[in-house]
């Protein structure tokens, strides 16, 4: 039996605040997870994704489902995932609220055109979380991962492995993109103190494929004394040595076959941007359902490792059997409760 939508907006008159949680863990949670079915008050969950063909977001929405099963307060999870845009996404909210969902959990497809359709979803006491971007609608709960942290650790690590000056091809998302904006705000913070760095930027749409051409193409042209790279890490070692190329530092995010290359002698740093946000959103929502006052901005700080200091942790970091391109950052202590059992399983309740 689902509850009432009552109490799907308890804290809609705080005041904006910014919550930061410390850390980010490759390993289990640090809470203990709740068994399922402990409470009578069971919801209802909605999934928005607009990016279905990501390995990241299916394993956020993998994060979602464990969380909900861990929770022990849900009892479906209905996920809506498919490539589109604003118009694509409203039209896939209005069917989540019509499905009679309590908790919508959005990664927004813009900024500021979902607004209307998120009021329309409060209005009717649904409790919406928006994850990993930002939307402008107001009084609207959002977990997101520090984008200028990642962008500027990610450069002051690299700037230190190579001695604090040199050329640095500069591998940057999809322009205009508030990622990529936020990433680069962080990498431009982080130059200042590096002034004998230089920069070759170039633009590789966060595509795994693309970024091992670009690299082959660079590294053939020029030899360069490190890499920054907006996430597509791993392709970048491997053009490196298709080129002919000397190996140098790349900086990334921590795919498993990144990991596995800086395990197996490659030089580089990891920035972690977990998927869990997904489940953290979630976690999120069931707090507000509780009567907590949650603040309405939760920023989750990366963690950063590299192959100088942290070996034996990044060596431990790598998943056999899972996919090169898959996150090996499977939650957020504090705001993930489920195991990594859970959510490698990517079951939700019932499933």
């Amino acid at each position: 039996m689902k509850k009432s939508r009552a109490l799907g907006v308890l804290i809609g008159g705080l005041v904006l605040t910014s919550l930061a949680v410390a850390g980010c863990s490759s390993g289990g949670a640090t809470a203990e997870p709740q068994e399922s079915g402990g409470g009578d008050e069971q919801y209802v969950v909605g999934i928005s994704n607009t990016l279905a063909s990501s390995l990241w977001r299916e394993q956020m929405i993998c994060s979602i489902k464990a969380e909900a099963l861990a929770s022990g307060k849900v009892s479906e999870v209905i996920t809506v995932s498919k490539d589109g845009g604003p118009t694509e996404q409203i039209q896939d909210l209005q069917n989540l609220i019509s499905q009679g969902v309590d908790i919508l959990v959005v990664n927004p497809s813009d900024p500021e055109k979902l607004n209307s359709i998120i009021a329309e979803a409060q209005a009717q006491g649904i409790t919406v979380v928006v994850v990993d971007s930002t939307v402008t609608a107001p009084d609207t709960h959002m977990v997101t991962n520090d984008q200028v942290a990642v962008g500027e650790l990610e450069m002051r690590g690299l700037a230190e492995m190579i001695g604090g000056e040199g050329d640095v091809l500069y591998m940057r998302g999809i322009q205009g993109v508030q990622a990529d904006i936020d990433r680069d705000t962080g990498v431009k913070a982080a130059l200042e103190d590096y002034p004998g760095i230089n920069l070759k930027e170039v633009w590789m749409g966060w595509d795994y494929t693309k970024a091992g051409e670009v690299a082959v193409q660079e590294f053939t042209a020029k030899q360069y004394d490190g890499v920054w790279s907006s996430g597509a890490d791993f392709p970048v070692v491997k053009g490196m040595e298709t080129a002919g190329a000397e190996p140098v530092p790349v900086a990334g995010e921590g795919s498993n076959e990144f990991i596995k290359l800086l395990s197996e002698g490659a030089q580089g740093v990891i920035v972690t941007n977990p998927p869990a946000i997904g489940g953290a959103g979630l976690n999120v929502a069931l707090r507000v359902l509780d009567g907590e006052d949650v603040p309405y901005s939760t920023v989750i700080t990366p963690e950063t490792f590299n192959t100088t200091d942290n070996a034996e942790e990044i060596a431990d970091m790598y998943l056999p059997g899972q996919p090169p391109r898959f996150q090996t950052t499977l939650s957020v202590p504090g705001l993930t409760t489920y195991t990594d059992e859970q959510v490698l399983a990517c079951k939700g309740p019932g499933e």
